[in-house]
């Protein structure tokens, strides 16, 4: 049976993204799960190999059917979008941000061709995008632009731990507005169909709660009362895996030790502090309800240690990793 086959874009030019590519790819942890196309630019590329001390040797390619999927290639897409003499480790370039984005996209032209199983995600800097005139914040939203997804779900995975987001980029004001039964009751539909799209069939949801002990009936806020409690009960009526609120002291460690096949998170902080807490690194960031499978490192482009050659490998190895793992349930 063949390994699942992960296109690897290779993130901002001037981070770290070449470099855990680079490391990645000369991982047996890597190669032996997982085949992996690289889309980026050659002479980068050979750069950051340089930088790593990797024994590697980069083959091109125009499609993936051409790869030599074996330990020590580096398979490479070659779009030749960086000129070196304009280029700099560490700092916001607009051509890098217009080079990362065309990476992006070519990786998505491929999974939505069926070329590729998976897409794993690494390093862009915001703004480079700008800078670059891509009309894009991020990762996300060109997803959801290029494969013609209204509201992608975003999913933390870490070391079993999954967990999904309400609400996300907001202030906690406009957070708590937007607490709704309706609310509720659409992202849980969603997050469970994500759930039996990886494979998940199994397990119940649980609902973070939003204030201290879940409200306490009204003591501490009636968000639980009027809104979380009501949307709960109903979807159980309908008959679907759901428990909740559970105080968020609590909910995350039972998550992590397996009484519940994932959690909701009410807001940005409270599920994004759960999962980083429990393992930083191996936080992956999973994009869901779209017609592709997309994973991502869950960390920045590392400016300041770009160039160097200290930036760790572990996020980028456990991206590819749970697209190798998730894949062949997706692509059913």
């Amino acid at each position: 049976m063949r390994k699942p086959l992960i296109a690897v874009p290779m993130g901002d030019p001037a981070g770290v993204g070449p470099e855990i590519v680079a490391k990645a790819i000369a991982s047996k942890e890597v190669t032996d799960i997982a085949d992996c196309v690289i889309i980026g630019d050659q002479q980068v590329m050979e750069n950051a190999i340089r930088i790593v001390g990797e024994n590697l040797k980069i083959h091109t390619i125009t499609d993936p059917a051409e790869g030599d999927y074996q330990p020590g290639i580096l398979n490479l897409i070659d779009l030749h979008n960086v000129d070196m003499d304009a280029f700099a480790f560490g700092k916001v370039n607009g051509m890098c941000g217009k080079a990362a984005f065309g990476y992006i996209e070519k990786s998505i032209a491929l999974a939505n061709d069926g070329k590729v199983d998976a897409v794993s995600t690494t390093p862009i800097n915001k703004e480079s995008l700008r800078a670059g005139g891509v009309d894009f914040i991020g990762h996300t939203e060109i997803f959801g632009a290029l494969t013609h997804t209204d509201d992608p779900l975003t999913m933390f995975e870490t070391n079993g731990m999954r967990v999904f987001f309400l609400t996300r980029h907001v202030s906690l004001r406009q957070m708590l507005d937007m607490i709704t039964k309706e609310r509720i009751k659409d992202y849980v539909k969603r997050c469970l169909l994500a759930l039996e799209k990886l494979g998940v069939k199994e397990g119940t949801m649980a609902i973070a709660g939003l204030n201290p002990h879940s409200g306490e009936h009204g003591l501490f806020g009636w968000e639980e009362v009027n809104e979380i409690i009501p949307a709960v009960e109903e979807l159980q009526a309908e008959g679907y895996p759901v428990v909740g609120p559970i105080g968020a002291d609590s909910v995350f460690h039972q998550a992590a030790i397996g009484k519940y096949n994932s959690v909701l998170s009410l807001y940005h902080d409270q599920g994004h502090i759960a999962t980083k807490t429990l393992d930083f690194e191996k936080t992956i960031a999973i994009t869901n309800g779209m017609p592709i499978l997309r994973t991502s490192v869950d960390h920045g482009t590392a400016f300041d240690i770009a160039g160097t050659g200290k930036v760790s490998a572990v996020s980028m190895i456990e991206a590819i990793r749970l697209a190798a793992k998730y894949a062949p349930n997706f692509t059913k």
